[in-house]
Formats: structure tokens, C-alpha cells, sequence
């Protein structure tokens, strides 16, 4: 009898290891629950507001280029537009006109249900997708290489490397594609799209500071502590958050990763929601109605 208790409690001490091992690698159920949940709001919330910003710079930006009201570009950032300029201007036209349609194809991307059904739709607006980021990248390199940024150095750093980045995730993302090494493609393209709403993220980071802050840090000519700050913090973040995201869907990801993606989700899922109403009720609605009504 002391044997066979023995042998019980042996048993039912190793079940009781298995199971710890595969919740902590694993997650329990509702946290299971939570980590799903979070990140397709997430998601969604992202892919909604990042297609309404594609849209306002597609209808601001494209629709002064398509009037030839280009001198309108310097009102959200000065010195954008110089008459006479034809290839930085060209450049910086290239970059916007490239960046609305990322930021609306991309939403389209991202959706499961595209890509299981309608996979020659999928392929169609990946290519798409992936040539206008890379035309963006390069529109964005050339302005910084024949005029350079109002910010000076520090700018031209940050929005330098933000520009090749976003070249070598197009590039990889395509690559991955045709070898069809689709776990590869499928990282590339979150980190490609992660790069892309930097722009929407840019803008959406000032209005909050300068609503909360008062615009501490920040001056007209973006020379400003804060301003060297957001040179780099518009798009850093968004890749470590989706290296996060990659980390944590792997069935190894232990308890502890997967609650902290959690907590991030959720945090920035209610910055993104209150960021997205404010933007698209003061500039992005009023601008896209203004197109679309003539």
C-alpha cells in the first residue's frame, strides 16, 4: 500500500509539473482568451484608423498635388514644398502619394479572410502594397538627400533610417513571398506595416503632447528636445511592438510574455481609439469630406 501511495503521489506530482510547464509555456485559457482578443482589437482598431489617415493624405496631399496647390503641404509641416525644386519635390510627392495607398492597401493585407479566400487578391495588392513602399521609402530618401529636413541632422538621421527600413521590409517582404517562405513574409509584412503608420503615429504622438504637455520640448523649426525625441520615436516602437507580437504567438511564448503583449495591446488599442476620433473629427474628416464633396 505504501509503495502503490507512493507511486500515486509520484504520478500525480510529475502531472502537476507537465501542467505547469504547459501553462507557463503556453498560457491558461482565459489568458489564452485575453492575449486573442486584445490583439485582434488591436488589430482592427489600427487597420480602421490607419485607412482613414490613407485616406486624408491621399485627399490632402494628393488632391493639392492634382490642383497644384502644392504651397498647402507646408501648413502641416514647413518647408516640404519649394517652387522651382522639381526633384525634391518629386520625391516628396512620391513618398505621400505612395504612403496613402500603404496605409489603406495594407489594412486589406492584414486580413486573414483575404488572404485564405482570395488569395490572387491577396498576391494583386501585396505587390502593389509592397512597390508603393518602396517608392515611398525612396521618395522619402531622395527629399532627405537633396534638401534635407526641417529638423536638421538629427531629423535627417531618424527619418533617414526610418526610410531605408522601410526599403528593406518591402525588399524582404517580397522576397519571402517568392520563396514561399510564408512565416518569413508574413513577419516582414507586419514589420513593413508597422513602418508605414509611422506617419499617421508621427502626427498623432504631437497632437497628444502638444494637447498634454503644451508643446514642451518642441519648436517651430523641430529642433527641440521632444522633436529629437519623436525623430526616432514615431516608428522604434511600433517594431518592438511587433516583435512582441511575433514572440508571444509562438505556442512556446511563456505566461509572462504573453500577459505583458496583453497589457500593451490593451494600452495602446485606447491610445489608438481616443487618437483615431479626435484626428478624423478635427482634420482627417473635415479634409476627406472637403475632397470628396469638391
Amino acid at each position: 500500500m505504501a509503495a502503490r501511495a507512493d507511486t500515486s503521489e509520484h504520478v500525480l506530482g510529475h502531472n502537476n509539473a507537465e501542467r505547469v510547464v504547459y501553462e507557463t509555456a503556453h498560457g491558461r485559457p482565459g489568458l489564452d482568451r485575453l492575449f486573442h482578443y486584445s490583439r485582434a482589437t488591436l488589430a482592427a482598431t489600427a487597420w480602421v484608423s490607419a485607412a482613414l489617415f490613407g485616406l486624408y493624405i491621399l485627399a490632402f496631399y494628393g488632391g493639392a498635388l492634382s490642383d497644384r496647390t502644392m504651397t498647402q503641404w507646408n501648413r502641416n509641416l514647413p518647408g516640404l514644398y519649394e517652387p522651382g525644386s522639381l526633384v525634391t519635390t518629386s520625391g516628396i510627392a512620391v513618398h505621400f502619394a505612395a504612403g496613402g495607398i500603404i496605409l489603406v492597401l495594407g489594412c486589406i493585407q492584414l486580413i486573414p479572410a483575404v488572404r485564405a479566400r482570395l488569395p490572387a487578391l491577396h498576391r494583386w495588392i501585396g505587390r502593389v502594397y509592397v512597390s508603393a513602399s518602396f517608392l515611398a521609402g525612396i521618395g522619402g530618401l531622395t527629399f532627405i538627400l537633396t534638401r534635407g529636413t526641417i529638423g536638421g541632422p538629427v531629423m535627417n538621421l531618424g527619418f533617414g533610417l526610418y526610410g531605408v527600413l522601410t526599403v528593406l521590409c518591402a525588399v524582404q517582404t517580397y522576397r519571402y513571398a517568392r520563396a514561399r517562405q510564408l512565416s518569413q513574409h508574413r513577419a516582414w509584412a507586419l514589420r513593413l506595416f508597422a513602418l508605414a503608420i509611422g506617419s499617421w503615429l508621427y502626427r498623432m504622438d504631437y497632437g497628444f503632447w502638444l494637447l498634454l504637455a503644451h508643446g514642451a520640448g518642441h519648436v517651430p523649426t523641430f529642433r527641440g528636445w521632444f522633436d529629437h525625441i519623436m525623430a526616432f520615436f514615431f516608428y522604434v516602437p511600433n517594431l518592438l511592438l511587433v516583435e512582441l507580437l511575433l514572440r508571444s504567438s509562438r505556442k512556446e511564448a511563456w505566461f509572462g510574455v504573453r500577459l505583458a503583449a496583453s497589457g500593451a495591446f490593451v494600452v495602446a488599442t485606447g491610445f489608438l481609439l481616443l487618437g483615431t476620433y479626435y484626428f478624423t473629427k478635427l482634420y482627417w474628416g473635415p479634409a476627406i469630406l472637403h475632397r470628396l464633396t469638391g
